[in-house]
């Protein structure tokens, strides 16, 4: 059996790697917190979020707002993991691809009812999706 010495060089880069994944997990993080704290503000302002769902109104509470952003998260950080390893500047063509998918998600809040309710659900998803699009890639992402 053969002893290999450490030469510090994996170190740094397990260190950046891991890094990198809790800056994106706290992005994240982020993006759910924002989206739950306007939907906190709503429910103070007597605005409730409900949705039209083929003629079934729903209310949107606090647990279907963490999930829904947590899952857009996951995603978000799956396409640009992806991306890094197939493109040539995954940051640049993650920014392209989630800012189009952040402008189809935007018919969404579109099912709310009333004013209040549709902005409120406006807001959630711009928070969640820049969020995303712009603290994912991060500085060091090319």
């Amino acid at each position: 059996m053969t002893n290999i010495a450490c030469t510090g060089q994996n170190h740094t880069a397990d260190r950046a790697t891991t890094g990198r994944r809790a800056g994106r997990a706290v992005t994240v993080a982020a993006g759910a917190a924002g989206s739950l704290l306007l939907w906190t503000v709503d429910r103070w302002g007597g605005i409730a979020l409900t949705v039209d769902q083929g003629g079934t109104v729903t209310r949107v509470g606090p647990v279907a707002v963490a999930i829904t952003a947590i899952l857009a998260g996951a995603a978000a950080w799956g396409l640009l993991a992806i991306l890094e390893r197939t493109v040539r500047r995954p940051a640049r063509t993650f920014r392209i691809v989630a800012s189009i998918v952040l402008l189809l998600s935007l018919a969404g809040p579109l099912a709310g009812i009333g004013t209040g309710s549709r902005l409120g659900l406006l807001g959630m998803h711009l928070t969640v999706g820049l969020a995303l699009i712009i603290g994912l890639p991060g500085r060091r992402c090319r």
